[in-house]
């Protein structure tokens, strides 16, 4: 009994494709006009034939495939948008505003520093908006460097010169 049950499952398995392929497909349009496919017939359905043949790719030649990973190196942009070059700043309170721009826009983690007179000044920050306060009069020159996660610097604008002129009381 057991070899015959045996026998009819691999029968069966044979047969399934040959009986799979020789299944038949009919269409036709329903009330909204819209196209029916069904394997069972309907009154004014057509047969459609569908070709079932398997194709089977044995090998691909994938040599001339480039499949080395390449690494998209980002060039970041760090400029100073405020003051200008050499532009006069008329604060009694000493007050300096600056606005950079970074492209293209950084990552989760890099900051921005602001380097005055040849020292870093205050705290790296996530923006490029720097507002000093209480800053002595004359001549002072500016730049700002991108950092990245690690604390390296990875970008910096040009150095501008700004004067800042506080008015005096005699």
């Amino acid at each position: 009994m057991f070899r015959y049950s045996i026998f009819a499952i691999l029968l069966l398995s044979l047969l399934a494709p040959v009986l799979a392929a020789s299944s038949k497909v009919y269409v036709w349009r329903n009330a909204s006009g819209d196209l029916v496919f069904s394997d069972s017939p309907k009154a004014g359905a057509e047969e459609i034939e569908v070709n079932n043949k398997q194709t089977v790719i044995t090998s691909v030649d994938t040599s001339v495939l480039d499949i080395t990973p390449r690494v998209i190196a980002e060039e970041y942009q760090v400029e100073i948008t405020q003051p200008e070059d050499h532009a006069t700043i008329r604060d009694n309170s000493g007050s300096i505003y600056i606005s950079g721009r970074v492209a293209p826009v950084f990552k989760r983690g890099f900051k921005v520093r602001l380097i005055m007179n040849g020292a870093i000044h205050g705290e790296p920050q996530t923006r490029s908006v720097f507002i000093l306060r209480d800053v002595d009069r004359g001549e002072h020159k500016i730049k700002l460097e991108l950092i990245n996660n690690q604390g390296k610097i990875i970008a910096s604008s040009k150095e501008r010169t700004v004067y800042l002129h506080r008015a005096r009381v005699n």
